[in-house]
């Protein structure tokens, strides 16, 4: 286990999430979700009178993007195989206010505006945020030369976009030199 030994606990709920992306025969791609939600005991959802069996899914969610090689949604599926109420079956339909959005910056921003609140499923909504980097990064790794034109465009669209690709850490340095700035330089310029 790589963090520190925890203190004495108990399990009280278990979330699977699981995204995979394809490549599809026609030149797209899908991009799959599966959330199951579980717990070690009985559990009662609030003011439902349904019994939900330890183990059993309280939550069952699928959801599948197709994308373009130009990582726009073409299409989008949803299913609630398990829910607490019946009600939430309706959600799946909601999704498709991001049918010609593209997998890209601002994607989690759309979701939330789109979907947040009454207008979807809490649950659907909080897995398509994710849902993104995994197409975004199964895209990106299926074509080495897709690969090499997000590399060799130096680093525009990666500098800066995480920790690791800091135009002050090592990895910049490797791989777009002209973009690497030593962090003692940041703070000579702030100041």
């Amino acid at each position: 286990m790589p963090l520190t030994a925890p203190a004495t606990r108990r399990e009280v709920h278990h979330r699977v999430i699981d995204m995979k992306t394809y490549a599809r025969d026609d030149g797209l791609f899908d991009v799959e979700a599966h959330l199951v939600d579980t717990k070690p005991f009985d559990f009662s959802p609030l003011v439902v009178p349904k019994h939900v069996p330890a183990g059993a899914p309280i939550h069952d969610l699928w959801i599948r993007l197709t994308v373009d090689g130009d990582y726009v949604v073409r299409a989008i599926e949803a299913s609630s195989d398990v829910t607490p109420y019946d009600i939430c079956k309706g959600a799946e339909d909601t999704l498709s206010v991001l049918i010609g959005e593209p997998l890209a910056r601002g994607w989690s921003a759309k979701v939330k505006e789109r979907l947040r609140g009454s207008a979807s499923c809490t649950h659907l909504m909080e897995m398509l945020i994710p849902l993104a980097t995994t197409g975004l990064q199964g895209i990106w790794g299926s074509d080495a030369t897709r690969f090499k034109t997000l590399v060799s465009d130096g680093g525009a669209t990666k500098v800066d976009s995480c920790y690791a690709y800091s135009r002050h850490r090592a990895v910049v340095k490797m791989h777009w030199p002209d973009r690497y700035v030593p962090a003692e330089s940041q703070n000579d310029q702030l100041g």
